[in-house]
């Protein structure tokens, strides 16, 4: 009787350790308030339930149309690769936008102040890290054109991130890196075809990047346009008469770079 009781024990034991090992991703998503500098912010937090214990965080900063369905999907995206993910409210309230006018003009306030598009970011780094789920000292953030600018010159001002990634995001920067101030590791995914950004500011990033010492790298889809991981850019574009279209492929790669990205930085 002992050895059966000691073998049904086994046994249940290891039935537990599979059913763990096996248990199907359960993605959970909800609008989450924080704020900054009084402004009430409204992000979208999602993770995967069914994994135990702390994992690192990613933020995600989107597109100049504000915090939409798109950005929330690529948060998700990440929780199903194991990531705790908070899609990031830059406009307060969580604004978004749908035509180019209302888009640039709530962008350009925010970039035009730098101290406040870096006390939004802050606040939501904040919040992310004091969720149960995220491990505080393994934070990244990733960012779609407009977000792209955002998380790049967040990484500039030495912002303490492991990795910022930036998806045919502006280049410009509001302050140049300086020596020695980039702490995050850098990943650009460019679309080549891009009529955004030209030649001249891309060699003007890979250079203020190299005389910071920032380690980063720069990767470019020659076919690919602005907005190009976007499924919905080529209907926008056409609609608004804007140069941007969706490029399966590009997408498809650049979010292959990111996974690598993102499992390197995690894992030191």
């Amino acid at each position: 009787m002992r050895n059966l009781l000691i073998k049904l024990a086994v046994f249940t034991l290891v039935l537990g350790i599979v059913s763990v090992a096996t248990a199907e991703p359960r993605i959970v998503g909800k609008t989450v308030d924080y704020s900054a500098q009084g402004v009430v912010m409204k992000g979208y937090l999602t993770y995967d339930e069914n994994i135990a214990g702390k994992r690192p965080g990613v933020l995600v900063v989107p597109e100049w149309w504000g915090l939409n369905d798109y950005a929330r999907k690529r948060a998700r995206m990440l929780a199903e690769l194991g990531y705790t993910a908070l899609a990031v409210d830059m406009y307060g309230d969580g604004k978004a936008v749908t035509t180019p006018d209302d888009a640039g003009k709530l962008s350009s306030e925010v970039m035009k102040n730098s101290e406040v598009a870096k006390a939004r970011f802050m606040a939501a780094t904040d919040f992310l890290k004091e969720q149960p789920s995220v491990d505080p000292n393994r934070i990244a953030a990733i960012g779609y054109c407009f977000g792209g600018g955002v998380v790049l010159n967040m990484a500039r001002q030495g912002v303490d991130l492991r990795g910022v990634a930036s998806f045919h995001g502006s280049l410009t920067a509001v302050k140049p890196a300086q020596p020695g101030s980039v702490k995050a590791k850098i990943l650009v995914l460019h679309g080549g075809a891009d009529k955004f950004i030209t030649p001249e500011q891309i060699e003007a990033f890979k250079q203020e990047m190299k005389s910071a010492g920032a380690d980063f790298k720069f990767v470019s889809y020659p076919d690919a346009t602005h907005s190009f991981t976007n499924p919905e850019a080529t209907e926008l574009g056409k609609k608004f008469n804007m140069p941007i279209a969706y490029n399966a492929e590009a997408d498809r790669k650049s979010w292959g770079e990111l996974k690598e990205f993102l499992k390197n930085i995690f894992s030191k």
